[in-house]
């Protein structure tokens, strides 16, 4: 519908200019106060979607992601002074988790939560304010992550790469926890992650002693330790970076250099008595850079192409295009209640919204877009006003 604003009250004043009061409440109870349950919403979502998704290709990937809202004040459900995706920096705002399924051409978010800071978990009396659900505690954004990936393997879905940014790439945990559900991974990780250059690995145990219980743990000595992936990257020759382009960009194909070899990570193996298994390091590296820009680690199998590899590692991007217009189109960001039920209905409406024009395109074309359907609505009444915009100035 037309109006920059997605909120409860511009809408009421467009859907029913004579009645905007009425309307307004109406919207408000189904919002912030109807009792109905978000994951049941988004299943029939994902149920109506998904099959007009996979029409045009299958499922390859499960993308994990977070979104930030820039919010003043501290009384809104989860607001803090955290990173920002949105502002790109340490900002007054709330954060979201999400999943997504995804083909290469489309993707549809299937779970969403915000993030609870850990203040805000131990307050009594702001959860009671916003109304913040008992059996929600504090959990990292990667441990949400976790929990909307179990879920979704509980549902049966047809299984994808996941796929995330360093934020959750860097996780350990978060890593084994996808290999314990037998799922494969490309992930982000930081530039000091370390890892055991190729053809290398902690050094075993001890011998065992004449007493006692043998040695079990790997060990590490001054001359045989574990690099940056950075430092690898930087060692690596000239020769080892290959120019690949791994898709369409809106002008030409997208294309860098970059290079892939076999790691082990090195994540506090000194306490284990095995070594982590090998992986896959992707390091992209543009030409006339002075230094890598990206680092990947992961599990797809030994007899994966370079490009194969780039191109799911790349893939990611698609979650950009999915908040992009939920934000600017579908008003996802709009949210103007403070408490925890009314953040998430909102949400999961606009997926809702989102999800009609993802089915929508895929019965017609993937390359179809949600601004040329031109829909027509009616606008509010010439001289409504929503409640603290500022007054038009006086006429002489």
């Amino acid at each position: 519908m037309p109006g920059e604003r997605k909120s409860i009250e511009p809408m009421a004043a467009r859907l029913d200019p004579a009645n905007v009061q009425p309307m307004r409440q109406s919207l408000h109870h189904l919002v912030a106060k109807a009792p109905w349950s978000d994951e049941t919403l988004l299943d029939e979502v994902r149920k109506h979607v998904l099959p007009a998704m996979q029409k045009q290709g299958p499922v390859v990937a499960w993308i994990v992601d977070d979104t930030g809202f820039p919010k003043k004040g501290t009384h809104s459900v989860g607001v803090a002074r955290q990173y920002c995706g949105q502002v790109g920096k340490q900002d007054n705002c709330r954060v979201a988790v999400s999943l997504s399924v995804a083909t290469w051409s489309s993707s549809l978010p299937i779970a969403y939560r915000l993030y609870l800071p850990k203040e805000w978990a131990e307050d009594s009396e702001r959860r009671e304010k916003t109304e913040v659900p008992q059996e929600v505690e504090f959990q990292t954004k990667p441990d949400i992550a976790l929990d909307q990936i179990r879920a979704a393997v509980v549902a049966n879905l047809d299984r994808g790469v996941v796929l995330a940014d360093a934020a959750y790439g860097i996780n350990t945990k978060f890593r084994e926890g996808l290999t314990e559900l037998d799922l494969q991974y490309v992930v982000g990780v930081q530039s000091s992650m370390t890892v055991w250059e190729p053809g290398k690995q902690p050094l075993p145990a001890k011998p065992r002693g004449k007493m006692g219980r043998p040695p079990r743990l790997l060990q590490r000595t001054t001359d045989h330790q574990p690099v940056s992936v950075k430092q690898l990257g930087m060692s690596l020759s000239s020769t080892a970076f290959k120019s690949i382009s791994w898709r369409e960009g809106a002008e030409r194909k997208l294309r860098s250099r970059f290079a892939a070899v076999r790691v082990r990570p090195a994540h506090r193996d000194y306490g284990k008595a095995e070594p982590h298994a090998e992986e896959w390091l992707l390091i992209e590296w543009p030409r006339g850079e002075a230094e890598p820009t990206q680092y990947w680690i992961s599990t797809l199998p030994l007899n994966t192409k370079l490009k194969d590899l780039i191109k799911m590692a790349k893939h990611r991007w698609i979650i950009e295009r999915d908040y992009e217009e939920l934000k600017q189109e579908l008003g996802l960001g709009h949210f103007e209640g403070r408490n925890w039920r009314g953040f998430h209905h909102h949400a999961t409406l606009c997926i809702a919204a989102y999800g009609f024009l993802v089915a929508e395109r895929n019965r017609f074309s993937p390359s179809a877009r949600a601004g040329h359907l031109r829909l027509a609505a009616f606008g509010p009444a010439p001289d409504f006003r929503p409640r603290g915009s500022p007054r038009a100035p006086r006429t002489t």
